[in-house]
C-alpha cells in the first residue's frame, strides 16, 4: 500500500484508503454542485491522481464503489445477514443470493453495470476495487478459511468468481428471474467447484511426491507379478 501524501496521515490499510476515497465521493455527491472528478477527489485527500487511480481506475468505478457502499447500507447488511454462517458453501451461496436479491432493484448500480445511456460505458464488479470489497467481506465472515484449505490466493480467486456470479445475475437475471431456494440452488451449482477446489488441490499436492517416487512393487496392478518373482 502506498502511503505518500494523504495530508500527512497515511491510511492504515487498502480498505482504509478505499473508505477515505469514498467518503470524499459521498461528500461531493451530497453537495450536488459539481460532478465527481478524480482530480478533485485526489486534491481533497492530499494525494496525486495516480494514487486514486490505483484503487479506482475511472470515475465510473468511483461511483460504483460509492453506490455499493451506500445502497441502504448494503455491505453492513450483508455482513450481518451471514455473520452466523461458518460453513464456506452456506456463507458464500447465501451471500451471493443476498447481494443479487438486494441489489437487483438498485437502478444506480444496474445503470453502472450495464452502461450509461450517454456514454455506453459499463463498469465491472471484477475490477480491483470491487474485488477488494469482496475479499474484505470474505475475511469478515465467521468462516475459518484456512481450516477449509483456503490460502490468500484461493480466497482472492473465490472473491473474484463470486463477484462474476453476482455481476452476471445482476446484468442478466434470466427469465423468469430466480429467487429464494431456486436462486440458491442455481448459485450452489455454479460456484460449487470453486468451493471444493482448494481441498482437491491440497490432496493432489499430497499425492504428487508419491507419484514422483513411484514404486512398481507397491502398484496394485503389479502385485501378482511382483509376488510371483
Amino acid at each position: 500500500m502506498r502511503s505518500r501524501g494523504w495530508s500527512g496521515n497515511p491510511p492504515a490499510s487498502d480498505a482504509d484508503a478505499i473508505d477515505r476515497i469514498l467518503d470524499v465521493v459521498d461528500a461531493i455527491l451530497d453537495e450536488g454542485t459539481a460532478p465527481v472528478r478524480i482530480v478533485d477527489v485526489a486534491s481533497a485527500l492530499g494525494v496525486t491522481r495516480p494514487t486514486v487511480y490505483r484503487y479506482f481506475p475511472s470515475t465510473e468505478t468511483l461511483l460504483l464503489g460509492a453506490a455499493m457502499r451506500s445502497a441502504n447500507g448494503f455491505l453492513d447488511q450483508l455482513a450481518e445477514h451471514i455473520s452466523d454462517l461458518t460453513d464456506p458453501a452456506a456463507a458464500v451461496v447465501e451471500g451471493i443470493a443476498f447481494a443479487v436479491e438486494s441489489l437487483g432493484s438498485n437502478q444506480q448500480i444496474r445503470k453502472l453495470l450495464t452502461g450509461a445511456p450517454d456514454s455506453g460505458d459499463a463498469v465491472s464488479l471484477t475490477s480491483d476495487t470491487p474485488r477488494a470489497f469482496g475479499q474484505s467481506m470474505l475475511q469478515r465472515l465467521g468462516v475459518d478459511w484456512q481450516a477449509h484449505g483456503f490460502n490468500e490466493t484461493a480466497l482472492n480467486t473465490l472473491a473474484e468468481i463470486g463477484l462474476r456470479v453476482v455481476h452476471s445475475l445482476l446484468v442478466d437475471p434470466g427469465e423468469p428471474r430466480r429467487t429464494g431456494p431456486e436462486l440458491r440452488r442455481f448459485i450452489a451449482q455454479w460456484i460449487g467447484p470453486t468451493l471444493v477446489y482448494p481441498r482437491i488441490a491440497r490432496a493432489v499436492t499430497t499425492v504428487e511426491p508419491l507419484i514422483a517416487h513411484h514404486r512398481p512393487d507397491l502398484d496394485p496392478l503389479n502385485f501378482v507379478v511382483v509376488q510371483g518373482r
